[in-house]
């Protein structure tokens, strides 16, 4: 019996019967239990696929950041090309539920593969060295991880009907991020440009 569950369910099924969980319920409701109930197994069936629930997430966190679209061509500068690589990180992270929170937390532990954190280096290093790509790229991935968590944060809030009486978010989250986005880059600028100077 143990065998035909293990073939019926490998390691891609199961990331994507969590991913439904995560989806529908909220991280909470994503336990090793109810993952077992949604794929008709007992629990300890999931360990021969992952050591434990933070390898489970961080299999998840690889799959949101894995549905990212393509980078863009190499043709296109460092300064338009890191835009386009923050919005579709962002949008990759917003397209699940709690997804910023899965990838946030599973960053924090040093687990799975980073993509993110990886495609905007590589969209940073079209005009900087190495070191500067990737300690620029880190600032970056930590606004967009902050700026994701707090729009699912915020919808979860009003679909409950819990924002505080008064509290009236009028600016456009898009355009709120897109500038946090475009300063720190043109920050970046305008340092090289300095440091050339001197």
């Amino acid at each position: 019996m143990a065998d035909a569950t293990h073939a019926r369910h490998d390691r891609d099924s199961v990331v994507a019967a969590a991913l439904g969980i995560l989806d529908e319920w909220g991280l909470p409701e994503l336990t090793m239990r109810r993952l077992a109930g949604v794929l008709a197994v007992q629990a300890s069936a999931l360990y021969h696929h992952f050591e434990n629930k933070q390898s489970l997430l961080a299999a998840v966190s690889d799959r949101i950041q894995d549905a990212m679209r393509p980078a863009p061509s190499p043709e296109v500068g460092w300064y338009e090309a890191t835009l386009v690589e923050a919005v579709n990180v962002r949008d990759s992270l917003l397209a699940y539920r709690d997804g910023a929170e899965v990838v946030l937390s599973t960053r924090a532990l040093g687990l799975g593969t980073d993509a993110a954190h990886a495609r905007l280096t590589a969209a940073l290093a079209r005009g900087h060295d190495p070191e500067t790509a990737g300690l620029v790229a880190t600032a970056l991935l930590h606004l967009i991880l902050g700026d994701a968590s707090h729009a699912q944060q915020r919808l979860q809030a009003d679909s409950l009907g819990a924002v505080a009486p008064g509290v009236d978010d009028a600016s456009d989250p898009g355009l709120v991020f897109r500038l946090g986005v475009e300063l720190l880059l043109s920050g970046l600028e305008l340092a090289v440009q300095s440091a050339r100077r001197e």
